[in-house]
């Protein structure tokens, strides 16, 4: 397909309702021309995480709006887009319907082509639409639900060299706030508390640094925080805001030298492809911390491959990244029709095993 895209996008895969006009030229580069995004964390606040059923009904009030003020701040009607591309998985199956349905009403009425997105290849493409990174690239896509290193070959052609097999680190951020007392989302409130903390007070275990390969693990490092937590709690009755701060900064800290470890094992497989111009990208919530892009940015420099990792507001959940991912498949020759499906569980290496265990809908990542 060749000419000028653009493209109206749509994400609601968990608690941010968004849609975004992007403008996608032949040759790769892009522009957005508004990404609107619409939170949920005060309707979620008093249950310490997201609630699926609150957020779906969220998304049915929200996504007509917000489509509305994205057209509207892009200056465009339906009858300037070329497409509508829409997050059809993995996520939250009420909220990933309810932008699936929204969508298909939308390109019906409006007769205009209707692509499905992987929300994860929306993660995992985000350097092209930043920095026109070249393929293949190195990503590592950290979020509050998944953690891999992908080869990005293509706009849907990835293969993983690793992943988490338990909790991915966002969900470890969010555990770990709730066990301190902090806010949701965790990962920011965190961030926050360990600026004031001492890192090395407390050596939490960094799981599966003993073993070869890129596989990661969280799961045993938040239970390590639990220990430690309720062992402060017994002696001082109660947790002190010194300590408080050295909890969040050992925590953040063990993440960081696991995803570091893990990056130069990952670069190294990557770096045998010989690629012409080798690059490094970091994407998802997480990326939006700065003592773990400051991490990742010098295994970079020491494998002398260059470094990208998006602004702030595209690292988390957005639809800029959705209608850029919908413009790369609609000019590989992807669309769907009416028949496209919400899907719970949506891997990107379709070839790779399981990361998480499968069941009746599939593998989860």
């Amino acid at each position: 397909m060749t000419g000028t895209l653009t493209i109206l996008g749509l994400e609601s895969s968990c608690d941010d309702t968004a849609a975004a006009v992007v403008r996608h030229q032949a040759d790769g580069r892009a522009e957005i021309l508004a990404s609107i995004v619409a939170g949920q964390t005060e309707l979620h606040a008093a249950f310490g995480g997201v609630v699926p059923e609150i957020a779906a009904r969220a998304h049915v009030e929200k996504l007509d709006l917000c489509a509305e003020q994205a057209l509207a701040e892009a200056g465009l009607g339906l009858g300037d887009l070329d497409a509508i591309a829409v997050t059809a998985g993995p996520g939250l199956i009420g909220g990933v319907l309810a932008g699936v349905m929204f969508a298909k009403g939308l390109a019906a009425g409006a007769g205009l082509p209707l692509v499905g997105v992987n929300h994860l290849a929306g993660h995992a493409l985000t350097p092209r639409l930043t920095d026109g990174a070249a393929f293949p690239y190195l990503m590592l896509l950290v979020s509050g639900g998944h953690c891999q290193f992908l080869i990005a070959r293509g706009a849907e052609d990835f293969t993983r060299l690793g992943g988490t097999i338990d909790d991915a680190p966002g969900e470890a951020f969010d555990k770990a706030a709730r066990l301190m007392g902090l806010s949701q989302p965790g990962g920011p409130a965190v961030e926050v508390c360990a600026r004031n903390g001492d890192a090395t007070r407390f050596r939490l275990p960094r799981p599966l640094l003993d073993r070869p390969g890129c596989d990661m693990s969280f799961s045993g490092l938040k239970t390590a925080l639990l220990r430690t937590r309720d062992k402060l709690v017994a002696e001082h009755g109660g947790l002190r805001e010194g300590d408080r701060a050295d909890l969040a900064a050992s925590f953040q800290a063990a993440i960081a030298d696991v995803l570091v470890e893990k990056s130069r094992r990952a670069l190294t497989e990557y770096l045998v492809l010989e690629p012409a111009r080798p690059t490094f990208a970091v994407a998802g919530g997480v990326a939006a911390n700065q003592s773990l892009r400051a991490a990742l940015e010098n295994v970079s420099a020491e494998a002398g491959v260059s470094f990208l990792a998006p602004p702030q507001a595209l690292c988390t959940d957005n639809a800029a990244m959705i209608a850029f991912a919908g413009a790369e498949r609609m000019r590989a020759g992807g669309q769907d029709d009416m028949r496209l499906a919400a899907r719970p569980r949506w891997p990107l290496d379709q070839r790779a095993p399981a990361m998480l265990g499968t069941g009746k809908k599939g593998a989860k990542a």
